[in-house]
Order: C-alpha cells, then structure tokens, then sequence
C-alpha cells in the first residue's frame, strides 16, 4: 500500500482541532485521549508532537494571541489610535474564542505570539516617548481591561424573568430583564464606553509626561 503523500498529524492540525474542542466544549473536555478520538489516531502518536495536555493548551492559546492584529503598531498610527485599533482585535479574539481565555489571562509564559503581542504594545508605547516603566504598565492595564471584558457579559449575567426583580426589593431594576436579549449590544457598548475612558486617562498622563499644557 502506497503511504500517504502528507502525515495524518501535524501540529497545526493538532493545535486547530484542540481549539475547536475547546471552542464548543470548554477546557475540561480536552484530553489527549479525547483529542485523539477526534482526530481519529491513537493517543500515544500525539506526542511525538506535544509532550502533554499541557502544552497542548499553551499552543491553542498562542493560536488565539496570533490571530490579533498588530499592524497598528507598525504602520504610522498615533500610539492612542493603535492601542484603541488594537484593543478591539484582541477582543473579538477573545469574544470568538472565550473557553482559552483563563488559559490566556495567565500571561504569555514562553508564548511566542503572545511575547509578540506584549513586545509591539510596549515598544510602541516607548516609542511614543512613554517611560519604560509607565509603558509597562499600559500594557498590563489594558490587558487587565480587556481580558475582564472576555471573561464573562455583563447583560447576559441576568435572567430574563420579569418577576426576577421584585421592584420592592430592586427599585432601579425595571427593565434589567431586558438586558440578555441585548448582550451584544450592550456588552460592546460598556467596553467602547470604558476604552474610551481608559485612553482620555492615558492622553492626559501623556500631556504631563511629555511636558504639554
């Protein structure tokens, strides 16, 4: 029998399949003996490319960390203007792939694009004539913003049960069933509203670092 022109593993292959598992079914679904079920081989062959679940796991989030733009960072933009353009393509890879996102919010560790991602942020921000230090420290903030933003919605944190908010017990919580219904819009809404915030804060840090006004 003529053996087949391509290997039935690769570690993209391996690393796109774990992700969709993890996508459609959360983090404790996938183990190797799982993984390879869906792959249709057997459990051992998944080591010659990954030594443990583990590092399987570190490899999808990297996935998802490679799949935000960094163009902003390299292409001319005033540094406010790539930190919000970069900003809302973290999210939506955040959004598209929430499951990874405790994984993610752990730190790059030896991540490649993750350190890519941390390295055009803060060379960026120095680059624009931030402190080191206070360059760090945007890139640590808006990490913490927006991997918040992923973790959870707020809208679809409550029920849409009208009987749910009692007004003698919730006076101001009228039409809070109404939220589920518009998540999208409201959760897209609150982080526009807060990035906005965030950056109005950083401008005015910025006029005194850079000795305007």
């Amino acid at each position: 029998m003529a053996r087949p022109r391509k290997p039935l593993l690769s570690t993209d292959r391996i690393v796109e399949t774990a992700r969709a598992l993890v996508d459609a079914e959360g983090l404790a679904t996938l183990s190797t003996r799982r993984l390879a079920a869906e792959l249709g081989v057997s459990g051992p062959s998944l080591y010659n490319h990954f030594r443990t679940k583990d590092e399987i796991l570190e490899a999808v989030a990297d996935s998802v960390s490679a799949q935000v733009d960094l163009s902003m960072f390299e292409d001319g933009r005033a540094w406010r203007t790539a930190l919000h353009d970069w900003a809302l393509s973290y999210r939506t890879a955040l959004r598209d792939h929430p499951n990874i996102v405790p994984v993610l919010a752990q730190g790059p560790g030896r991540r490649p694009a993750g350190l890519r991602l941390a390295d055009a942020v803060y060379g960026a921000m120095v680059d624009a004539g931030w402190p080191p230090a206070q360059a760090t420290s945007i890139g640590a903030l808006m990490r913490y913003f927006i991997m918040g933003s992923a973790l959870g919605s707020f809208a679809g944190g409550f029920v849409d049960d009208v009987s749910a908010y009692d007004p003698a017990d919730y006076p101001h919580l009228g039409q809070a069933h109404l939220l589920a219904e518009r998540q999208e819009k409201i959760d897209e809404r609150a982080f526009e509203t807060g990035l906005r915030a965030l950056l109005d804060g950083l401008s005015q840090q910025y006029e005194q670092v850079r000795g305007v006004g």
